[in-house]
């Protein structure tokens, strides 16, 4: 088992919570992981991405090659598109559809839309409206993690405690509510991967 994910967005939208939840999951399920550091703008609203492998054998690099990725988690649609020349050609491409603009020159979100909807493999969620309606959009990341577990090779059970892991010391409502966020992605991505 390998699975090379590339993790994209913008700074302050949750990568880092992405990869350390992901990280917590495969440790406690026996798997191998590299993880590149974060490259781009950390600070709010600069593009960020970062490589994610994990294995059930030793990873050597943790870059990932160009056309090699399985998934790319994206929680901003511009980024989504981005690193497709990173995508193996049957990879799956995970993005939230709501933009954030940044920039005074971004692209017209119909036409991002359109480019994401002409992908063959691909699973597309509001993770904004979705995680509003979970609690707080501030979990529009966890949606999004939740939307790509059913290409993580990770039961959605080890993430589900890696979440709570991770949260726990917030509380049991912010627990509850990226639970909630995390199922609710995870739903989403089963409904749009029915074949």
């Amino acid at each position: 088992m390998k699975t090379d994910i590339i993790l994209a967005g913008v700074g302050g939208q949750g990568i880092l919570s992405i990869a350390t939840v992901i990280g917590l999951a495969a440790v406690n399920n026996n798997l191998y992981i590299k993880q590149a550091e974060v490259h781009g703008m950390s600070q709010r609203g600069g593009a960020v991405y970062s490589h994610l492998r994990l294995s059930d054998s030793p990873v050597a690099s943790d870059l990932i090659p160009l056309g090699k990725g399985d998934v790319i988690l994206s929680v901003e649609p511009m980024e989504a598109l981005r690193y497709l020349p990173y995508l193996n050609p049957t990879g799956w491409v995970v993005t939230n559809t709501h933009p954030f603009i940044n920039i005074g020159n971004y692209p017209d979100s119909a036409a991002l839309t359109e480019q994401l909807q002409a992908l063959d493999r691909r699973v597309l969620v509001d993770a904004d409206a979705l995680a509003t309606e979970c609690g707080n959009v501030k979990a529009s990341n966890i949606v999004m993690l939740g939307a790509a577990i059913p290409f993580l090779d990770i039961p959605y059970e080890q993430l589900e405690a890696a979440v709570r892991g991770i949260f726990g010391r917030k509380g049991e409502e912010i627990v509850d509510l990226n639970i909630h966020a995390l199922k609710t992605g995870f739903e989403i991505a089963q409904q749009q991967t029915k074949a």
